[in-house]
């Protein structure tokens, strides 16, 4: 292993853990979108996402010279799976720009990703590759979006210091679109989940990949397992061997380790300008194969457990799921329901108004709009809870609004009907989550919602 990738490899440990005590610190509150990893599902399904693709290039080394993205189509329908491509649009547009270090993480391209390679452009992406585009979809698998150039949505100063990354909230959904509009345009195809380009969450101005896939209607498509790859190694069997046996001893250890996880790997080069992924492949779907897991895209994985904690054989799940259905955000950021939580002021309007909060929650932080004494316009329910007080479902007190104050029976029975123009069963007080998604199942698929 060089001395680059061993640093690479040192600096992506290094991000995870500093990420995962930010996390610990940082509090968590409900969001329309979620950031799905993997859900609580107790069946033997996962999901597998390919990154960066499509890619007309055969894959290196390659034997009979068909398109990488082709090779792992054919891969996994001998399995009988599914896989979910989060593909990319077009990233010729992004020069002037030369290659750095070879084995580096700017391979591709200094200021820009380049994909599947540098110079290379007209090989890869959907607007290079409609009959690829069309291969995935005949095949039943799905399409995510990678963003249309692959432009990081802002800094990322410890590994890709020297990319150029989008000025503002507006260049992201506007990128955003594009491909959207493409894969509806030329495909018919709605598009339901997004990855950032390297995860990276943070816009220049203020605001961040939530933002942008609120105004889409996106959820974040994360990853909960790393089918590796895309780590150049001493060799391609030693890459072909990472991608395999981490997914072996796992497996060994536990069977069900990876019920209800989503497994990252790419439809392109790693550093070295290699695919393992074209051998691993195949070794890994046998190996689940003799687990007994199927193999399914994300929204099918979805389709079956929504969430994180909730598995399908909890009471509160068919009522959480209805509500989720429905429109309802009783999801916080993590994916996560938390029933035993006690539900706050702020949350319930949350619960009611979260998916129309999107643009309205933009509009207030560009203004610096407060909406209360005490809810200033970068609070994360600001634009919710204005929502609900021009709907005459929650009142001020004073001018202030108390969002982090548990709801009483007499603010929930009030917001029902005021909303709902229906009465409710007063429920117990402290409430829970678990108990106001009991209640609201009644009103799911309400059009006042």
């Amino acid at each position: 292993m060089s001395a680059v990738t061993k640093a690479i490899g040192l600096a992506k440990k290094l991000k995870h853990r500093y990420q995962d005590e930010i996390r610990a610190r940082t509090p968590v509150y409900l969001s329309p979108v979620r950031r799905i990893e993997r859900v609580s599902l107790p069946q033997r399904v996962c999901a597998m996402t390919f990154d960066d693709g499509p890619c007309r290039l055969p894959a290196n080394p390659s034997s009979d010279g068909k398109p990488l993205t082709l090779s792992l189509l054919e891969s996994l329908e001998a399995f009988g799976a599914r896989g979910t491509f989060d593909i990319v649009g077009d990233t010729s547009e992004n020069y002037p720009d030369k290659p750095g270090k070879a084995g580096s993480a700017s391979w591709g391209g200094i200021r820009y990703d380049h994909y599947p390679d540098i110079h290379k452009d007209a090989d890869g992406g959907a607007v290079h590759c409609p009959e690829l585009v069309q291969r995935i979809l005949d095949g039943g698998h799905e399409i995510t979006s990678h963003t249309y150039r692959h432009v990081l949505y802002g800094p990322k100063p410890l590994v890709y210091g020297g990319r150029q990354p989008f000025e503002n909230l507006a260049e992201v959904t506007q990128d955003l679109r594009r491909l959207d509009e493409l894969m509806r345009r030329d495909y018919g195809y709605a598009i339901r989940l997004s990855r950032p380009p390297h995860y990276v969450d943070s816009t220049k101005d203020g605001f961040t990949s939530y933002d942008a896939h609120a105004l889409l209607g996106y959820q974040y498509l994360a990853a909960s397992f790393d089918g590796a790859g895309w780590l150049p190694l001493a060799s391609f069997d030693a890459e072909v061997d990472a991608m395999l046996c981490p997914m072996k001893r796992a497996l060994e250890q536990n069977p069900d380790c990876l019920c209800g996880q989503i497994i990252f790997q790419k439809d392109g080069y790693n550093m070295a300008r290699r695919s393992p992924v074209a051998q691993a492949l195949p070794k890994q779907l046998a190996l689940l194969q003799q687990y007994g897991y199927r193999v399914v895209t994300v929204s099918e994985l979805l389709s079956l457990c929504p969430f994180a904690d909730l598995s399908p054989e909890s009471p509160v799940f068919a009522p959480a799921k209805a509500l989720l259905e429905a429109g309802f955000c009783i999801c916080y950021r993590d994916n996560t329901v938390r029933p035993a939580q006690i539900l706050t002021r702020g949350e319930l309007c949350m619960f009611a108004f979260g998916w129309k909060t999107a643009a309205r929650r933009i509009e207030l932080v560009q203004t610096k709009t407060r909406v209360c004494r005490d809810v200033p316009c970068r609070h994360p329910y600001a634009a919710a809870i204005e929502l609900a007080l021009e709907r005459g479902c929650m009142q001020q007190r004073d001018g202030r609004f108390f969002p982090d104050e548990p709801v009483s029976p007499e603010d929930f029975s009030g917001f029902c009907r005021a909303l709902f123009a229906q009465e409710t069963r007063s429920p117990q007080s402290p409430i829970t989550h678990a108990q106001a998604i009991e209640l609201l199942a009644a009103f799911a698929g309400r059009e006042t919602l």
